[in-house]
């Protein structure tokens, strides 16, 4: 039953997954999710048989059927990616609505991760509804406080932020040059809403660390300096999902350490 589930939710999630392709693409055009899907090359409509997820990219063999254009590998990489994340999802906390609420918030980031790796934007039409749906599901049921309680979702949300706004105003200060942008700030409030104070901190730590590696190793590899700017938000969205999955336990245990030690 367990593996008919998970085939279920993997189904639901690439289907999901070609949904979030279109919003990746226009989204950042400020062009309308609405409407049939076409190629950007000759701008043909895509047959209804050319949609399946995952599928038709195989049978096609990544090219437009029309124009045969190359098809970005984006497209099955984010079906899988969603599909993925729709197993992940059901089987840690179910197919009821924390599940789906937290699946919405996983896609959301996942959706976050790879415009801002294309346009270094944040779109405010994804975080601040999500801000807003993060604080109102608030309910604080479970052990691990899912959902996290009112009260740690909105220091969570206004922590997040503040944090990461004062972070990118030392940076600027100190460096005079233009670091995390406001979108950095609102999805750290989306975050803080869904994860608790505790959880943003730690995605913002791991972004960072995420982040000062890659640096480093574009430094190391000649192909960018220490001014070389990178979409944060394309390591905080990842370090978001990580965190909705494995923080309660990190958190726990670094707690524990720190009780012993104390």
């Amino acid at each position: 039953m367990l593996i008919l589930l998970a085939a279920i939710a993997f189904l639901i999630g690439t289907v999901i997954g070609s949904f979030l392709n279109v919003v990746i693409h226009r989204l950042p055009r400020e062009q309308s999710l609405g409407g049939r899907s076409a190629c950007p090359g000759c701008g043909r409509q895509v047959a209804w048989y050319d949609l399946f997820p995952l599928l038709s990219y195989m049978v096609l063999r990544a090219r437009c059927r029309h124009c045969r254009a190359p098809i970005a590998g984006r497209y099955p990489l984010v079906e899988l990616l969603t599909g993925l994340l729709a197993v992940a999802v059901a089987v840690r906390f179910g197919f009821g609505l924390t599940g789906a609420l937290y699946f919405a918030f996983g896609a959301a980031l996942l959706a976050v991760t790879f415009i801002d790796l294309e346009w270094q934007i944040i779109p405010d039409v994804i975080t601040l509804p999500g801000v807003v749906i993060g604080l109102a599901a608030a309910t604080g049921h479970g052990d691990e406080a899912l959902l996290v309680s009112p009260l740690r979702a909105l220091i969570g949300a206004a922590g997040g932020a503040l944090g990461l706004w004062l972070v990118a105003f030392g940076y600027q200060r100190m460096t005079k040059v233009e670091g995390l942008g406001f979108g950095d700030v609102k999805l750290a409030a989306l975050l803080g809403a869904f994860l608790g104070g505790g959880g943003v901190f730690l995605t913002i730590l791991l972004a960072s660390l995420a982040g000062s590696l890659v640096g480093l190793g574009l430094i190391l590899s000649g192909r960018g300096t220490g001014r070389t700017a990178l979409p944060f938000g394309t390591f905080l969205a990842p370090a978001g999902i990580f965190v909705l999955f494995y923080g309660p336990a990190i958190l726990s245990w670094y707690l524990s350490r720190f009780r012993i030690s104390g």
